[in-house]
């Protein structure tokens, strides 16, 4: 105890104890920050990865040349299956984006016929995803899946307009909180070989949620319920699970 009545430093109050904190709260921070950087990886994509590790040892073996021109491609393909965090808005009346990429049309069309909906045309948003995009899917409303329809097809470029109907694709119907029928459809592209849902019918999840995915270059449509008022137009770049593409009318009640 000092003489004013404070108590005395202990010799428990190490110096080395109190850099050793810092030191672990500087690494700490440094990994947050490193994880806001490089988000985490689909699942999907760690068959890839880990093949591309493998080749990359071996490779560098026989040639350091080769190696590093397989470790590029391994960094490419984890960027590919990228699945960064998002926040979508709040509001129950939003359709948000199913996907980053780029409005390619906003159009009237008929809703995939494998989902069993009337034969009336609904607005479609149609976004195009580049090799450089996010290639996840995210849930464009929180609600409940309803109907899932997996149908084959061809493999068309997928910023033609026919691809929504000639191309391999994968569709689901959802019942949004808010009362609103949405469709969103995956459709396969030139390169796409491969579409990846994750949910099935009966499972409920929320606007944002990752879905699924498309390997190498895809398209998605987002139907949207009669009495929307669309927020996007063609050309616009979107950030799936964040960006609003449209604006729900209210559900009438009896």
């Amino acid at each position: 105890m000092a003489s004013d009545g404070t108590p005395a430093s202990t010799a428990s109050e190490d110096p080395r104890a109190s850099t050793t904190s810092r030191a672990a709260g500087a690494l700490g921070h440094a990994a947050a920050i490193t994880r806001e950087t490089l988000p985490p990886m689909h699942p999907a994509g760690r068959p890839f990865v880990l093949g591309g590790l493998a080749a990359t040892l071996a490779l560098r073996k026989v040639s350091p040349s080769l190696g590093l021109v397989a470790g590029l491609g391994t960094l490419a393909t984890a960027a590919f299956f990228r699945e960064p965090h998002r926040v979508p808005p709040l509001r129950q009346d939003l359709v948000v984006a199913a996907a980053d990429g780029t409005v390619s049309a906003v159009s009237d069309a008929v809703p995939p016929a494998e989902l069993g909906l009337p034969d009336e045309p609904l607005t479609r948003v149609s976004v195009f995803l580049s090799m450089l995009d996010v290639h996840v899917q995210r849930m464009p409303v929180s609600g409940t899946v309803t109907r899932a329809a997996y149908r084959p097809g061809t493999f068309l470029s997928a910023d033609l307009d026919k691809a929504s109907d000639d191309n391999e694709r994968n569709s689901l119907l959802l019942r949004s909180d808010a009362g609103h029928d949405v469709v969103v459809t995956q459709i396969a592209g030139l390169v796409a070989r491969r579409i990846v849902c994750q949910v099935a019918e009966g499972e409920r999840h929320a606007a944002g949620t990752t879905y699924g995915l498309i390997r190498f270059g895809s398209r998605v449509d987002t139907y949207l319920p009669p009495g929307s008022r669309v927020l996007v137009r063609e050309g616009q770049r979107t950030v799936g699970g964040e960006t609003a593409i449209a604006e729900t009318a209210p559900v009438a009640r009896d």
